[in-house]
């Protein structure tokens, strides 16, 4: 598996430092170290050779012992001040205690260990700060109705199950049990991510949209499998590699332009509207396609269309032949959509 940027960032400091204080080291035992082979330690050097402090002309980069290097032996000359305690100026140290105040409020309901580490960093910063920190006031609001974000958020730090009335984006509400999981913050939006005891799933809850939120007596259940984030992406590529598809849907689905990655949005004099979106898993555009089949007015290119007719066919076959008299509607198939 290809390393890590960061991983190998972390590495190369870690050797500067390391060298500037032992001095002379042969390969074999910085590789030992460090935990890499002989090799990546030599592409090390050759990485940290032609870095250094902003300019870049040779009296601002790391420099090496080229005759020792080529015995086996790395001996750093010149660390350039990259092993000196990093010095913040005052604009500098309010931002950064303005970030750690926003990750402190948004870490509230993680474990305690993530907490004391952000505490522990935000108290040092700010008497190191002195008056210019008293300055900032920051508090990361979450979106929606203000009491129920209170109630979600207590949930979460006591373990609590919540009952709430949530209502989608083609406006239909309902009631439903919830072990919340974790908030998080995507696109503008907050949400709640739990797993769903109606859809025996997990699923995800934007914020603004759930109307009453109530803390039951019954704790969560453990649950290690949650999955991360807002909305899966895994369908979608962010490169110009993926195939533009273009859907025309009815108002009820709505939710596919605020929840699915999009290209562009544009809504039609007629009540419907149209995303356009890069697909990288056809399989998981054939998953939506079929599930929202009765809004779907159009599909461009048509592949995806008889893509999905082929498989809906195939499951009316496969109803047929078990001999089930009720068998699902074939919205593909009636002409009216893609």
């Amino acid at each position: 598996m290809a390393e890590r940027a960061d991983e190998r960032l972390v590495r190369l400091l870690g050797m500067v430092a390391y060298l500037d204080a032992a001095g002379a080291v042969t390969v074999d035992d910085l590789a030992r170290r460090f935990g890499v082979s002989p090799r990546q330690v030599l592409d090390d050097v050759d990485a940290l050779w032609v870095s250094g402090t902003p300019g870049y002309w040779p009296d601002d980069l790391l420099d090496f012992d080229a005759g020792a290097l080529e015995r086996g032996v790395v001996r750093l000359v010149e660390a350039r001040g990259m092993t000196r305690p990093l010095r913040l100026g005052t604009r500098e140290a309010v931002a950064l205690v303005a970030a750690l105040r926003a990750l402190r409020s948004a870490i509230a309901t993680a474990g305690p260990g993530a907490r004391s580490v952000v505490d522990s960093a935000l108290e040092k910063l700010t008497d190191a700060t002195g008056e210019a920190a008293a300055a900032v006031d920051v508090e990361l609001a979450l979106e929606g109705d203000p009491a129920v974000a209170a109630t979600v958020r207590d949930a979460l730090v006591r373990g609590r199950r919540l009952r709430i009335r949530y209502v989608t984006a083609a406006d239909v509400s309902s009631e439903r049990d919830v072990d919340p999981l974790r908030l998080v913050t995507e696109d503008e939006h907050s949400y709640l991510l739990a797993w769903c005891y109606r859809s025996n799933d997990q699923r995800t809850f934007r914020l603004d949209r759930i109307l009453e939120a109530r803390t039951l007596d019954e704790p969560v259940e453990p649950r290690g499998d949650a999955r991360d984030g807002a909305v899966e992406r895994v369908a979608f590529v962010p490169d110009e590699s993926a195939e533009l598809v273009t859907i025309v849907f009815d108002s009820p689905a709505r939710w596919v332009a605020e929840e699915v990655p999009v290209e562009s949005v544009r809504n039609r004099d007629d009540g419907t509207f149209e995303v356009t979106l890069r697909v990288a898993d056809p399989v998981w555009l054939r998953h939506l396609l079929l599930q929202q089949a009765r809004h779907v007015r159009s599909v461009t290119p048509p592949w995806p269309a008889v893509d999905v007719a082929e498989a809906a066919r195939a499951a009316l076959g496969a109803y047929a032949r078990l001999g089930q008299g009720d068998r699902p509607d074939d919205d593909f198939g009636r002409g009216g959509h893609a």
